[in-house]
């Protein structure tokens, strides 16, 4: 093995788990779902089938990731939170061949307790507030917050609010690296 999974972690056959990916107490990782390097899975998580999960990928505690979720790499996911795969569950009905997609893409973080509702992807270094409640489309670059989520404003690569100026350009206070705000997207320059 290439990779630590704590005496308590359940891991089923065929899967697929990178080097340098750690496995925490008590987490539970099924059969057929792909796990990338240098992952960090918290304790108490579930990954379903045919979940993927990029290269330094950070699960913390609690999270439930269902079938129907990609994570690209560089992905935080914050204490708690939760991803759905069904619009409309039912527990006396079957609908395991209704399971939609949601993608996360490159860099995006998501807060603690939010609630991605199932077929809304978010867009590469996007940042999900604290508690938030997904339930559209989120832009890469783009601060969201509240229940149901909404826009507030636009995050660098390091994570830190972006202040435009009026020519539509900001700067990163850590990183020094610049942004354009252009056609109601950010572009890092």
């Amino acid at each position: 093995m290439d990779y630590f999974a704590h005496e308590t972690a359940v891991i089923d056959a065929n899967c697929s788990i990178g080097k340098n990916t750690k496995i925490w107490h008590f987490s539970h990782i099924m059969s057929h779902s792909t796990i990338g390097e240098n992952c960090n899975i918290g304790q108490n998580v579930v990954i379903s089938p045919e979940v993927i999960l990029g290269n330094n990928v950070k699960v913390q505690n609690n999270v439930s990731i269902y079938t129907g979720v990609v994570c690209e790499d560089d992905i935080f996911l914050g204490p708690s939170m939760v991803f759905t795969n069904v619009i409309n569950p039912r527990s006396a009905i079957n609908r395991k061949n209704e399971y939609q997609k949601t993608l996360v893409k490159k860099g995006a973080t998501i807060g603690a307790n939010a609630t991605i509702v199932c077929g809304n992807n978010i867009g590469e270094y996007a940042f999900i507030g604290a508690g938030a409640v997904v339930t559209k489309e989120v832009l890469p670059y783009a601060l969201v917050v509240g229940n149901p989520s909404k826009q507030t404003g636009w995050v660098s690569e390091f994570g830190h609010k972006l202040t435009f100026n009026d020519e539509g350009f900001a700067t990163c206070r850590e990183s020094g690296e610049r942004y354009q705000l252009k056609n109601g997207g950010v572009f890092k320059l």
